[in-house]
């Protein structure tokens, strides 16, 4: 299964995080899966490492691309299409990077692996 992955999710897995369910952990491992991560949510981690909100050793680039390699993961680009589908979307969310990844499921058909609740109030199919 196809499972696109909230930029918490990338972040809480590679630091180990406790908030992380095991459930989701053997998700993750699963080998079955296939894991992709949006280019919005590289781009929401530098943003937030350079605006000081988030601190990185080594920096968010090389964090995101050792992350890529060791985790096999599958980039998702942002198309013209995502974007346009972003402004169907109605006003659950206010993070745009949230919104983006809504987006992008919808058009991909691909589940969210997210513990925002407010996810799960747009036509997606979220996992947590």
């Amino acid at each position: 299964m196809k499972l696109l992955l909230d930029t918490h999710v990338l972040l809480w897995a590679a630091g180990d995080d406790r908030r992380l369910p095991a459930r989701i952990r053997g998700q993750l491992t699963n080998s079955a899966n296939e894991l992709m991560l949006s280019a919005a949510s590289g781009w929401e981690i530098i943003v937030k490492e350079q605006a000081g909100r988030l601190r990185i050793k080594g920096g968010a680039s090389k964090f995101l691309e050792a992350r890529v390699r060791e985790a096999g993961l599958i980039v998702l680009p942002v198309l013209w299409l995502h974007v346009l589908r972003v402004h169907e979307l109605p006003l659950h969310h206010r993070d745009p990077f949230d919104r983006l990844l809504v987006a992008q499921a919808q058009i991909e058909k691909l589940p969210i692996v997210t513990a925002d609740r407010d996810m799960a109030r747009y036509a997606v199919e979220v996992i947590w």
